[in-house]
């Protein structure tokens, strides 16, 4: 169950020559695939390129159509490697999955990819995951493009361009044998457009074709001597065969006038922002004509020696706008200018940040800044936007107010209780080593539990623990990992690991039922039926498999007794090798999609629906606060009395409450107070309800009226 669903937007993809497709760049994207004629599809979800795999998803009617095989990869590594029905076969094929790390798990199947070459169109689509507002460590796609000579394209962010740049990349490839990476960066899955669409294309042979027909070729294969000769061939053939196509088919593209002092080279990703602080300069119309002269690289790697070299002789200065760092298209462009003898001037990251994603802000001040001291004339006449009055001073006013806002668990989240379980047994046992993992549950290093010392891969997090498996450890460690994780890798790199080794520690997998960090989508474990996936394995029956002997399941981590309990346990117990604790409870997010439109309908329809809501008492609580440094639900927050004989402010729940009840366990579990209570509010009450309702109320008013009359006899005495 993905977070959202495409199955209205992909009747688009129906479109035919001539026709004008409206939407997002993530639907035109598949859109441009179809009309490529693509044999098949598959990837790994992960922002900003989750929806194209949801997209494909709920396609999957139109894909089989065409005879498009589309699956969703176990991992990264998985998608690159079924590239290789691209090695031998005139297929065009496509992966997609989220990067750097996504490079990062696929690095080995790119390589050898890359290496023995392919027959058929390969295209590997990245979402480019880099900036302030990214989920990842912050890395770059551009140096796997250059490690293992993929070549990388990088079109600018409108639709038109996108599109373009699918039917480039697959052409690319078959002209090279070279398979073609497709960065496209958060704005470009988001941006909505419109392009002229063509008809889509059955795929002149498809993977049922190819089976029916085998084929192999012993120079494609990567192994000695072919391999080194794959390094020729790159060399002398795919190369020259990559630089041909880009030039003769005008990938790259100019704007402005042709000759000036001062120009721009940049990425095509960042033309958007490059044209917007031109445009609030004054040196660029609403069109995107400009006055500076721009050359946009929509194939980043490899680059056109000459068309650089035209774009920069006549000029004094160039500003290189390449987001991120190492700088390198700076170093490329500069070395090609001096073995050139060319001798302008090369500025890029002595301007702008070395690192760090180019904001509108950092793009108009650097721009700004370049042209003001190498080009002042085509300024003599603009009013620079940095200028105006109070606009810089605006966000450093707003950073002084606004608190910040670190990542945390949802309201209602069922991975919360374990956190607080396990910050509880601390207490008791006293502090543990303990390893995170890439998922929501990596949230617990924030406050308030304040857990977790490392993170190191998807599904690595019982790996990142296993140096701690001495012999002479008085302590166990604890580590942590996603039901995600666990498919994607922690199988083997860490359950298998950790029982092949005889590791002592403690391992707790975080079973949520879905991938819901990259937005709710089904795996293995699922609990949700699934047309065309298989789930309902359980994590436990895998762990028990790989020859993990303690095993426990939790099957509601909302009982914050229960995870303690397993968790001491797992913590004290004499049995030695790996101590494997399966918390399972359904992300409550996809539990709130899945469920919300089922109880309005049965409202609207008359049915009988009970919701529970949670409270404080303000007459109990004491104010001390401690449910919140055991929880931090953004649903508990604290309320002011209007009582002068109480300063502390109380403890409240609002509107957002969920009704899971984990402020009421972790109350119970820490032996807090009794403050917390449940109220079930009764939608369409029947006449048992409304009968029950009267009893109360009669009873709650008479033993009301008898207090008071017992309080004013107390205060007359």
């Amino acid at each position: 169950m993905a977070e959202r669903s495409f199955v209205k937007e992909v009747q688009k993809l129906r479109l035919g020559a001539g026709e004008t497709f409206h939407g997002e760049g993530i639907l035109a994207i598949t859109k441009a695939l179809l009309q490529c004629g693509v044999g098949y599809v598959g990837g790994y979800q992960g922002a900003p390129i989750s929806h194209l795999m949801d997209v494909l998803a709920d396609a999957q009617d139109i894909l089989g159509e065409l005879g498009v095989h589309f699956e969703a990869s176990a991992s990264e590594a998985t998608a690159t490697a079924m590239l290789a029905a691209s090695v031998h076969y005139p297929i065009r094929g496509a992966c997609t999955f989220k990067s750097a790390v996504g490079l990062n798990v696929a690095s080995d199947a790119l390589a050898n990819l890359a290496s023995g070459g392919v027959t058929g169109g390969a295209l590997i689509i990245v979402g480019e995951d880099y900036g302030e507002g990214s989920s990842i460590m912050q890395e770059r796609s551009h140096p796997f493009a250059m490690k293992s000579q993929v070549w990388l394209l990088d079109p600018r962010p409108n639709l038109p361009s996108i599109v373009k740049a699918v039917e480039d990349g697959f052409e690319l490839s078959e002209v090279s044998n070279t398979p073609v990476m497709l960065m496209v960066r958060i704005r470009s899955c988001h941006v909505t457009g419109s392009f002229e669409t063509k008809d889509n294309k059955r795929p002149e042979m498809t993977v049922a074709d190819a089976l029916e027909n085998p084929r192999r070729d012993t120079n494609r294969i990567v192994l000695p001597p072919a391999s080194f000769l794959h390094e020729k061939e790159k060399v002398e053939k795919r190369m020259p065969a990559a630089v041909d196509f880009i030039r003769s088919r005008r990938i790259n593209e100019f704007f402005g006038p042709e000759r000036g002092k001062a120009g721009i080279i940049l990425q095509g990703g960042m033309y958007n922002s490059v044209i917007r602080a031109l445009q609030r300069i004054g040196l660029a119309d609403v069109y995107g004509e400009t006055d500076v002269p721009l050359y946009v690289l929509n194939a980043v790697y490899p680059l056109i020696d000459d068309e650089v070299v035209d774009f920069c002789e006549d000029k004094d200065s160039i500003l290189i706008v390449e987001e991120g760092q190492p700088n390198y298209l700076e170093q490329a462009i500069a070395s090609m200018m001096h073995k050139k003898g060319v001798d302008t001037r090369i500025l890029g990251k002595d301007i702008l940040p070395m690192a760090g994603e180019y904001t509108g802000q950092i793009m108009l001040d650097g721009i700004s800044a370049y042209l003001r001291a190498n080009a002042p004339e085509l300024l003599a006449a603009q009013v620079l936007a940095p200028n105006a009055p109070g606009e810089n001073t605006l966000a450093a006013d707003l950073a002084k107010v606004v608190p910040g806002r670190p990542p945390g668990f949802c309201t209602g989240c069922p991975e919360r209780p374990i956190f607080a379980a396990t910050k509880l047994i601390e207490q008791e046992l006293g502090p543990h080593h303990i390893s995170s993992d890439i998922g929501c549950h990596l949230f617990s290093i924030m406050p308030p539990f304040e857990l977790g010392a490392t993170t190191m891969g998807y599904g690595l997090g019982p790996a990142s623990a296993s140096a701690f498996n001495s012999p002479d450890a008085k302590r166990r460690s604890i580590s942590f990992v996603g039901d995600g994780g666990f498919w994607h890798n922690g199988l083997t790199s860490s359950i298998g690991n950790a029982v092949f080794n005889e590791n002592d520690g403690v391992i707790v997998v975080v079973d949520n039922f879905y991938s819901a960090a990259t937005g709710g989508q089904d795996i293995l474990s699922s609990r949700a039926d699934n047309p065309t996936k298989s789930t309902k394995h359980p994590i436990t029956d895998a762990v028990k498999g790989m020859g993990v002997k303690w095993v426990r399941h939790i099957d509601r981590t909302y009982d914050v007794t229960k995870v303690r309990a397993a968790l001491r346990e797992a913590l004290t117990t004499e049995e030695k090798g790996p101590k494997v604790i399966v918390a399972s409870s359904e992300c409550m997010l996809n539990r709130q999609r899945r469920e919300k439109p089922l109880v309005a309908k049965a409202i609207s329809g008359g049915e009988r629906v009970v919701k529970p809501r949670f409270g404080v008492d303000e007459d109990v609580c004491t104010g001390d606060h401690a449910c919140m440094r055991l929880s931090g639900c953004p649903s508990l927050s604290v309320k002011k009395l209007d009582d002068p004989l109480r300063d502390d402010p109380v403890a409240s729940i609002d509107h957002t409450c969920v009704g899971c009840g984990n402020c009421g366990e972790v109350a119970d579990a820490a032996v807090l107070c009794p403050s917390f209570y449940r109220a079930d509010v009764v939608h369409n009450p029947g006449w048992w309800d409304r009968f029950a309702n009267r009893v109360r109320s009669k009873v709650t008013g008479f033993l009301q009226t008898r207090r008071e009359k017992r309080r004013l006899t107390f205060a007359d005495a």
